[in-house]
């Protein structure tokens, strides 16, 4: 999963990117309003954390100005706690509020939470073809045991199953799975299906040539 985390102070910003990459999240950053605005409606993140007070464009600039063109799931931080202000961000179209300080796992769940819900799946487990997926462990089980799959391999079994019944392009794969920082190869989607295929069964994911993959 692909998430944008738009912030402008250094240290947050810093430890907020640690703690996402650890759940293996691919992750972007922009620390001032117009060039965090750009990505958010550049690419199809999963899910947007926002600061309000950016320099250049405040969050709520960007917030009004995204919902115009996407309903990627946002999760408000800002320092503000008075209830005008909660209520504005909701009102506004954030789908979340999280007041600064905030204890980071709190924020990795309500990340989980927002991302589930954006895919139609409000529930913490998905049990597919022989497969019992946990959202909030990051893990996949098999007959009650736990299947080891890398980081990348999970993200991708955790995409397709939340777009379960979707053919999901090459493309679309890559923009979800991958960070503007990654290094990445043409072939290497083929990889960790090939592999997850290996660990999970040849007909876990379907092959649509010319289209992509899916769980069906």
């Amino acid at each position: 999963m692909r998430i944008l985390v738009i912030e402008d102070e250094p240290d947050l910003l810093a430890g907020i990117v640690r703690a996402l990459r650890d759940e293996d999240y691919a992750v972007d950053t922009a620390v001032e309003g117009v060039d965090g605005l750009f990505k958010a409606e550049s690419w199809a993140y999963d899910a947007i954390l926002l600061d309000i007070m950016l320099p250049g464009m405040d969050g709520w600039e960007i917030l009004r100005r995204l919902r115009q063109t996407r309903k990627t799931p946002v999760l408000v931080l800002t320092a503000r706690d008075a209830i005008r202000d909660r209520v504005r961000g909701l009102d506004g179209g954030a789908d979340d509020y999280l007041t600064k300080p905030f204890d980071l796992a709190e924020m990795l769940a309500r990340v989980r939470a927002l991302i589930r819900r954006g895919a139609g799946k409000p529930l913490p487990r998905i049990e597919l073809r022989g497969a019992e997926i946990d959202l909030g462990g990051r893990t996949v089980a098999r007959a009650g045991e736990t299947v080891p799959l890398t980081p990348r391999e999970y993200a991708l079994v955790e995409y397709l199953a939340l777009h379960r019944g979707q053919v999901i392009s090459r493309t679309e794969l890559y923009d979800h799975l991958f960070g503007e920082d990654d290094d990445t190869m043409s072939n290497l989607l083929d990889v960790h299906v090939s592999n997850i295929r290996k660990k999970l069964g040849h007909d876990f994911i379907a092959t649509r040539r010319g289209h992509g993959y899916c769980i069906e």
